[in-house]
């Protein structure tokens, strides 16, 4: 039986011809990300911010009363609610900041909570409680605080390993394609508003995992051609490498999005978020691999002689004393 290949032995794709324009698009992307997290900011969940949030799902109405809810929910005395729909249209989240005095007593938050249900669902019969979260201010911060530093030091303990194992160039062009995966990523959160909380940052470091690992491989590759060709143009050389390695890119990627497309269609909406964030990873991954990571190295002026061993003096002296000079 003839085994089924994705990409055909002799596919030799001239990625690197289109590496400036490619790169411009991608700081486009990038600062338009940026851009939209200044801008309209973060979904925050309440992992990040505190306070409570009250899920509900109307189970009998196309769409969710959102105005109505939010004029009977400020009118119980516990401040201006904040209702964003998630997921369906009849599907909502009511999130409130803790009572005063939560901090130290938490049968105020469930005062609030149960208070809240209570009304909900004496004026909306249809409405169904999926979920109450509580967190504190101080939690939140600290959570908050702790989640940006496991994705900075991630990042940077990636570039530290790829710098080991290649050469500083490598360690450069492998942080900046973590970067750019991770902004794009935020910048579709802060465009959807979809709900950025622990998942997400979970997401995010299972994406800088993939991304490296498909870099690596990238690299590698690099690596041994490099040794190999040695007065081969770098563009070439890249090209030559990214093409050798691209079917198993293929097989990878397609691998992970037949499940991760399943998910998004048929699973959980509270794994949706997390979800989302690593599809898109699986495209941004893959395509930083070749068009980020890869030309860098041109511009950071690697060439064949980066792992050919410098000779020292008395090195040399050996050398020319074996070659009889």
């Amino acid at each position: 039986m003839k085994l089924l290949k994705l990409v055909p032995d002799n596919t030799n794709i001239h990625f690197l011809k289109w590496r400036l324009p490619f790169y411009i698009v991608s700081i486009v992307l990038m600062a338009a990300s940026w851009g939209l997290v200044l801008t309209k900011g973060l979904n925050l969940g309440v992992d990040f911010v505190g306070g409570q949030m009250i899920r509900v799902t109307f189970e009998r109405s196309a769409e969710a009363p959102v105005a109505t809810l939010r004029d009977e929910v400020a009118k119980l005395g516990y401040g201006e609610p904040i209702i964003q729909r998630y997921g369906k249209p009849n599907e909502i989240s009511i999130r409130m900041k803790l009572p005063e005095g939560a901090d130290h007593d938490a049968s105020l938050s469930d005062k609030m909570a149960r208070t809240i249900t209570a009304d909900v669902k004496k004026n909306h019969a249809d409405a169904r409680i999926d979920g109450v979260d509580s967190v504190s201010g101080k939690v939140s911060r600290e959570l908050g605080w702790d989640a940006f530093k496991a994705l900075g030091f991630a990042a940077l303990a990636v570039a530290a390993y790829i710098w080991l194992r290649f050469e500083w160039q490598f360690g450069i062009g492998a942080l900046f394609a973590l970067i750019h995966d991770v902004t794009l990523t935020l910048g579709m959160f802060a465009l959807t508003q979809l709900e950025f909380d622990l998942n997400i940052v979970a997401a995010l470091l299972t994406l800088i995992g993939y991304s490296l690992n498909d870099t690596i491989v990238v690299y590698d590759r690099i690596r041994e051609n490099l040794k190999k060709f040695r007065k081969m143009p770098m563009p070439e050389l890249l090209d030559l490498s990214v093409n050798e390695t691209l079917a198993r890119t293929i097989v990878t990627s397609l691998s992970m999005l037949i499940t991760l497309v399943a998910l998004l269609l048929l699973g959980p909406e509270v794994i949706f978020g997390f979800t989302a964030a690593i599809t898109l990873g699986i495209f941004v991954g893959t395509y930083s691999s070749i068009y980020m990571a890869a030309p860098i190295l041109i511009w950071l002026k690697v060439n064949p002689k980066s792992f050919v061993p410098t000779e020292t003096a008395l090195e040399k002296q050996e050398r020319l004393a074996r070659e009889g000079v």
